[in-house]
């Protein structure tokens, strides 16, 4: 067993993994996964620059980590940032302070890359499914983009477009420096106008419709399952590989997106940072639902963090 650390810092949050791997098998065993809501990428759509006060939140979370992964013990470790990092004027800034921190510098990967790391992470366990077709559809919700990786056991095709919850909510959803509360009809068509335009980008070089099988990562797709389910709290163990339907997805979208904060906090499963962004993300899903002809979303809690692990163990090798 190879013990790895794997970090994936996105524009919503930062996600830790400590797993051992098997490096024969690919079998991964979880020690410890925790995740953080650090808005990394908060005002990065309007700015072209990190926040101080993101860039503060995200060190105090990696050194959080950082005592973690030196109480487990890991051999390596590899961190990975995404579409907020990518896109800032200042992230130099952010990779000095990951570096100081945690010893090792962000590896600030294009969209290609995390979408085969999501693939990786996603499908690995659902190869060998009876019940499940080929070819899979791997669609990564993050904050500032969205990936979709087509593949049977290798990804034939990828695409990353710049459409997250958070990304869609600060363009479409803010009045006045807060979140409208609800949204306007207006709003809601702008923004499902931007995401469709997106999806017709991303066709043109992923054959979207050609999969059997829709596998949904990341935060909004999961929070999506959980209300599905109404769960009590959030419960990884009840959302993996739970199955939602369009219809529920469609239900639940139109009720998020015209909710109240209040209303949206209430909700048990829902973590407190995603409270005002969810809309946005279970509106991402639906459409793609609507677009592919999807009839059920299989909600997959690994992602591309466990793709960046068995990554990390297989450089060990």
């Amino acid at each position: 067993m190879t013990r790895v650390a794997a970090v994936d810092c996105g524009t919503n949050s930062i996600r830790l993994l400590v797993a051992d791997v098997e490096p024969a098998t690919g079998e991964l065993a979880e020690l410890d996964r925790r995740m953080t809501i650090v808005r990394l990428g908060q005002g990065v759509d309007r700015t072209g620059r990190l926040a101080p006060e993101a860039l503060e939140r995200t060190f105090a979370a990696c050194r959080e980590y950082a005592e973690i992964i030196k109480e487990h013990g890991a051999e390596r470790l590899r961190f990975v940032a995404t579409s907020a990092s990518r896109d800032a004027e200042n992230r130099e800034e952010f990779v000095r302070g990951v570096l100081d921190i945690l010893g090792v510098e962000p590896e600030v990967i294009t969209g290609d890359q995390e979408a085969e790391f999501s693939f990786t992470g996603a499908t690995k366990e659902l190869t060998g499914r009876s019940d499940l077709r080929r070819p899979f559809l791997v669609v990564d919700i993050g904050g500032g983009s969205t990936e979709f990786v087509v593949g049977d056991d290798h990804v034939r095709a990828a695409r990353s477009v710049d459409v997250g919850c958070v990304r869609m909510t600060e363009r479409h959803l803010v009045r006045d420096g807060a979140v409208t509360d609800p949204p306007s009809e207006e709003q809601i068509a702008a923004m499902r106008a931007d995401i469709e335009a997106a999806l017709d980008r991303a066709e043109e070089t992923v054959p979207l419709r050609e999969a059997h099988t829709l596998v949904g990562l990341a935060g909004s797709v999961t929070t999506v399952s959980a209300i599905a389910q109404d769960l009590p709290e959030y419960d990884s163990e009840a959302i993996h590989h739970s199955r939602v339907s369009r219809d529920r997805v469609r239900e639940i979208t139109h009720w998020l997106l015209r909710s109240t904060h209040a209303e949206r906090a209430a909700v048990p499963s829902m973590h407190p940072g995603r409270v005002d962004v969810i809309g946005a993300g279970a509106l991402v899903l639906l459409s793609i639902m609507e677009r592919i002809g999807a009839q059920e979303v299989v909600v997959s809690e690994h992602d591309i963090l466990d793709g960046i692990a068995h990554s990390c163990a297989a450089e060990a090798r």
